[in-house]
């Protein structure tokens, strides 16, 4: 799987996919943190990537698209650290793979998982 790290997400969680041996890219590795959401979409579309965020505006930009991808993991979390975060995605790509793939966006909060697949 490949991932797009948006602004919300520490760049450690990217180091962490990487040394699980996952492709994973962060905007600011590529100098593209003040992308507007709806480019970072079709970014993410367009070099299949599972986009991961804790910006509720993807959800509503990928179903008013019509568009089965990019896969979206949010993050709504208390605690948005990086070491909560890795903890969490590490179950939901266990949990979520194939669903990943297919595409669908993933809701993750400190207690439970909410998927569903897209198009919404």
């Amino acid at each position: 799987m490949r991932f797009l790290a948006d602004m919300g997400i520490s760049p450690r969680t990217v180091s962490w996919l990487k040394s699980a041996g996952y492709d994973a890219i962060h905007l600011v590795e590529e100098g593209l943190e003040k992308l507007p959401d709806a480019e970072i979409l079709v970014k993410a579309r367009i070099e299949g990537r599972i986009l991961l965020t804790v910006d509720l505006d993807f959800g509503y930009l990928l179903a008013v698209s019509g568009e089965t991808l990019p896969s979206i993991i949010l993050f709504r979390l208390g605690n948005e650290s990086y070491e909560v975060i890795n903890a969490r995605l590490a179950e939901a790509l266990n949990r979520f793979e194939i669903d990943l793939i297919a595409g669908a966006i993933i809701s993750v909060s400190n207690s439970a998982f909410r998927m569903r697949r897209s198009p919404i």
